[in-house]
């Protein structure tokens, strides 16, 4: 029965709305089960009731009529409590309800499922049966499995479409989808949906400008796969046996044949771009291919979605003619890349959503540095019919709107006017010191990685930077940067914050961060080859950074060199040996170079432990919470699924931020937080508490952080620290915090920062 699950579900997944996907649901798994019914009903948010929403086998009039509460029917008792129910005589049982209009008098089995997604109740799966007789395991067994398998395929459809009776793959005019929320503020705007460049599935569905452009376009790309085969079949031949050479022959007449160059070409005349129509084309005789029964005819499904990738390949090429862009951008995709951000222009750029990560993915951390809202871990997002619709991004709460209404256009503006004015208000901070009312100061630093950073740091008032991310110059560049490239990028930021000091951070790759010219594939890449790890065995190109760094500091004299991803001792010693050395080979070419205070981000429980040794190595200690907060608690924080977990304010958290900030007070060690809890209103009360010297966090941040600073006490916010610290819960300890800054007129900043 395996393969009868994978080709449902990939069928289920391929259906282009939510009537198509249920209509496949209740077919196959009736042919599969050999039942007389096989129903499905969906969970309407808004009524909390289940409504029956196709069938296969009772009344199909009583679609979208048969509407239940949890407590009626067996249906309802499956919803209710969550497992299987399997019964022989459905009469029998106390819970059952007839419903005239669907006409199941007739049944007597009952097998129902519930279809749980993220711990979120879809609907029901129910079959049924004539005949007296229980269902055994093996039938449970596949119903369960296959509930599982769709509900994430259910509540992607669902998203395009719910139970408000639009036209199939429509998008609900006030649709609202929920992801996670990654970087502050809320944002309006149009959504432009990214696309892997040949990946088919990702390609969105968009209105063509010109239809006889793009049939030319398509045309142009069918005729350069054409002539590319042939070439390759001549080149080939003589190399390859008779049957592996046959399928070029097999390609070249696909592309002669009017089933798939015809139905494209009608495709873009019906209304879709080339792109979009060569994706729907592709996808339906893919389909056609893989439900078939023979092994071998079943396996040609591949030889078509290559052949669509060719041509998709040759169409971008051909095709990237720029559309204008609309005037606020609202970046969506299954997976945003920082690149991908950074392709946008900063004055068009308004927002990002991505169906994948999390608040602490890459991307998100980049977004808050551009000061742009972004939500992340939008699951249910289907990007297909996207690009191009009004949108909202409220990147305080996670919610994505999707062709709001008047009504929820109306409110977000208005929020959107009260942000703009709250952020006008804290711009007379910029230049006051973050000094709490009982005389407590701590330094407040920014977090940069972009030249464009630079300037909205200087604005800010920051008192340095405590992190430069030195891996964007290598990750835009085709090739590693050179010593000169780098120290002309390091010394321009010297330059501009001398004499306030600045941390440029060593190359740290790996985890989510790749170079697309030294790919690193690991099956656990957070536990795999990176930051220091990866530097030092490849010391030609840390010794590169290392001189570039220090030759940048010459006349400059604010330089601080931090290491990442420390977890053994050696690790420190070998590092500063290459500075040591960098800074003789210079001095050695007869530069007058000084060596720079190093220091070493704590991100792995394994330097929590060591952290008093580690505060004698070295000149300060940088806390990144992101990663150790991953570490401490286990959760991947690129993973929408756990993300729910994910809390820098757990006990763990602050118990282990306090036993590094100890070791650093007994060594007299500087320790500093570099990570996203610096830039959380409520992690900030308790890192102030704890006494660490400095915050680092990203611009947008800063002002936010700094009120907070000058509006509570040291005193008050070390008791709040203890009572943090005896808590059991995350959860416990953010609504105690958000108490305490409801009675300091603070608040709504509790929301801006989680």
């Amino acid at each position: 029965m395996l393969e009868v699950l994978h080709r449902i579900s990939r069928e289920v997944n391929a259906a282009p709305g939510l009537r198509q996907a249920l209509s496949i649901i209740v077919k196959r798994v009736a042919d599969a089960m050999k039942v007389d019914v096989c129903s499905v009903y969906l969970m309407d948010p808004e009524t909390e009731r289940l409504v029956l929403m196709d069938t296969r086998g009772l009344n199909p009039d009583a679609v979208g009529r048969v509407r239940l509460r949890l407590s009626e029917g067996l249906v309802g008792m499956v919803a209710e409590r969550g497992e299987p129910i399997n019964l022989d005589n459905a009469y029998d049982h106390p819970r059952f309800r007839y419903f005239p209009e669907t006409g199941e008098e007739l049944f007597h089995s009952f097998l129902g499922v519930p279809i749980v997604h993220y711990r979120k109740l879809l609907g029901v799966l129910v079959v049924q049966q004539m005949a007296e007789r229980r269902f055994d395991e093996d039938d449970v067994a596949f119903l369960v499995t296959l509930g599982a398998q769709l509900a994430g395929a259910i509540a992607h459809a669902e998203a395009s479409g719910g139970l408000d009776g639009l036209r199939d793959g429509d998008v609900a005019q006030g649709r609202m989808l929920q992801g996670l929320p990654a970087a502050p503020g809320v944002a309006m705007g149009t959504a432009v949906v990214h696309s892997a460049q040949v990946d088919l599935e990702s390609v969105p569905d968009r209105d063509p400008e010109d239809i006889e452009e793009e049939k030319r376009q398509f045309m142009v790309a069918v005729r350069a796969v054409r002539e590319e085969l042939g070439r390759l079949s001549k080149e080939l031949e003589g190399t390859l046996s008779s049957d592996e050479h046959m399928l070029f022959d097999v390609y070249l007449r696909m592309l002669d044949d009017d089933s798939l160059v015809g139905e494209t070409l009608r495709a873009i005349e019906a209304g879709n771009w080339a792109p979009g129509a060569l994706r729907e084309i592709i996808g339906g005789h893919v389909q056609v291919f893989q439900d078939m029964e023979d092994p071998y005819l079943r396996e040609r499904a591949s030889d078509i979605r290559d052949l669509g990738s060719r041509i998709l390949a040759r169409l971008r090429e051909d095709t990237r003619r720029s559309r204008p862009l609309p005037e606020r951008v609202i970046l969506v995709g299954k997976e945003v890349s920082a690149t991908q951000l950074a392709e946008v222009p900063q004055d068009h750029l308004a927002g990002v959503v991505s169906a994948s990560g999390t608040r602490n993915s890459h991307v998100a951390i980049l977004a808050r540095a551009l000061s742009v809202p972004a939500i992340m871990g939008a699951s249910d997002l289907s990007t297909g019919r996207l690009d191009g619709k009004p949108v909202i991004v409220d990147g305080y709460s996670g919610r994505f709107y999707v062709q709001p209404s008047d009504a929820v256009r109306e409110e977000y503006e208005r929020l959107a006017r009260d942000e703009a004015e709250f952020a006008d208000s804290l711009e007379s901070l910029k230049d006051e010191p973050a000094e709490t009312p009982d005389g407590y100061r701590i330094k407040l630093l920014a977090n940069t990685g972009l030249i464009s950073d630079i300037n909205l740091s200087l604005a800010s008032g920051c008192d340095g930077i405590g992190l430069h991310r030195t891996e964007f110059p290598f990750i835009v560049r085709d090739r590693f940067p050179g010593e000169e490239e780098q120290a002309m990028l390091y010394r321009r930021v010297l330059e501009y914050f001398r004499p306030r000091p600045v941390v440029l951070r060593t190359l740290d790759i790996g985890g989510d961060k790749s170079l697309p010219y030294f790919p690193v594939h690991e099956e656990n890449p957070f536990l795999g080859w990176r930051g220091i790890r990866l530097t030092l065995d490849h010391p030609e190109i840390f010794l590169t950074q290392l001189r570039a760094m220090v030759r940048a500091n010459i006349g400059n004299g604010n330089l601080r060199v931090m290491f990442p991803m420390i977890s053994r001792l050696h690790e420190v010693d070998e590092a500063k040996a290459l500075l040591a050395r960098a800074v003789e080979e210079l001095r050695e070419e007869g530069m007058e170079v000084e060596m720079p205070p190093v220091g070493v981000m704590v991100e792995v429980p394994a330097a929590v432990a060591m952290a008093d040794k580690l505060a004698q190595r070295v000149a300060f200690l940088s806390v990144g919470t992101n990663d150790l907060t991953q570490y401490l608690l286990a959760v991947d924080r690129n993973n929408a699924r756990v993300a729910a977990l994910y809390d820098e304010l757990h006990p763990a958290v602050l118990n282990a931020i306090a036993q590094v900030v100890d070791s650093g007070r007994q060594y007299r060690c500087p320790v500093s937080v570099c990570g996203g809890m610096a830039g959380d209103p409520a992690g900030a009360i308790l890192l102030l508490a704890l006494g660490v010297s400095s915050l680092s966090m990203s611009v947008a941040s800063l002002l936010r952080i700094k009120w907070v600073v000058r509006s509570i006490s040291r005193e008050r916010a070390t008791e709040l620290l203890t009572l943090a610290l005896d808590m059991e819960s995350p959860d416990d300890v953010r609504a105690m915090l958000k108490r305490a800054l409801d009675e300091q007129g603070l608040g709504g900043l509790i929301r801006a920062g989680k």
